[in-house]
């Protein structure tokens, strides 16, 4: 699907028509700079590949740095490829926010927030498993059983278990823009969007 890259710069809240208080997403969507062109002659599907955030010449290698030279820019921090848009770009032209209009609906993902290490019930949503009122005290969010002794004499593949919690990818569907401002490149949808604040985003139609 067409779309943009962008960053979360935090959430604010504004008032609906009807004076009720919509919670909302700040997001810094664009200017991206088209990089490749993809098309079925060459690479077998049609795409194109944008790229968003200057970053250091020097932190950049050679072979991005001979891209980037190709599409007449800058280096940048995040490439991504994206289908289906309707308009024909060329190599260096820019993808702005005006590709969103308010009252429609986004798909945006992103690295939700790291939580470390953590017990089954913030990781699984366990309820724990007894009162400290029985008798025992040390054992409320302790998993319970995690298999039979005798039968099946093992843990299956799979089992809920503590671990390390979040920075996975995830996507949230069918987010409904509140706001598009193209003068600040900003764009506002109503609830929340994965990650930290400053962490990059892929937003869809």
């Amino acid at each position: 699907m067409a779309g943009l890259i962008g960053k979360k710069v935090g959430m604010t809240s504004v008032f609906g028509a009807e004076g009720e208080s919509i919670p909302c997403t700040v997001i810094e969507a664009g200017p991206c700079v088209v990089t490749q062109v993809k098309t079925e002659e060459k690479d077998g599907y049609s795409a194109l590949q944008l790229a968003f955030e200057d970053k250091k010449e020097k932190r950049t290698s050679k072979p991005l740095l001979g891209h980037f030279k190709k599409a007449k820019t800058a280096p940048k921090r995040q490439i991504v490829e994206f289908t289906g848009f309707a308009e024909n770009y060329g190599l260096g032209d820019s993808v702005s926010v005006d590709l969103f209009q308010d009252d429609t609906w986004l798909d945006i993902s992103g690295i939700s927030k790291g939580k470390g290490f953590q017990g089954v019930v913030k990781r699984h949503g366990f309820s724990g498993v007894g009162d400290e009122t029985h008798g025992q005290a040390d054992q409320v969010r302790a998993p319970g059983s995690v298999g039979g002794s005798s039968d099946p004499s093992r843990v299956f593949k799979g089992m809920r278990m503590a671990g390390r919690t979040g920075g996975k990818k995830v996507k949230i569907l069918n987010l409904r823009v509140i706001k598009v401002m193209p003068d600040k490149n900003l764009l506002l949808v109503k609830g929340s969007v994965p990650g930290n604040k400053g962490s990059y985003l892929i937003i869809e139609k």
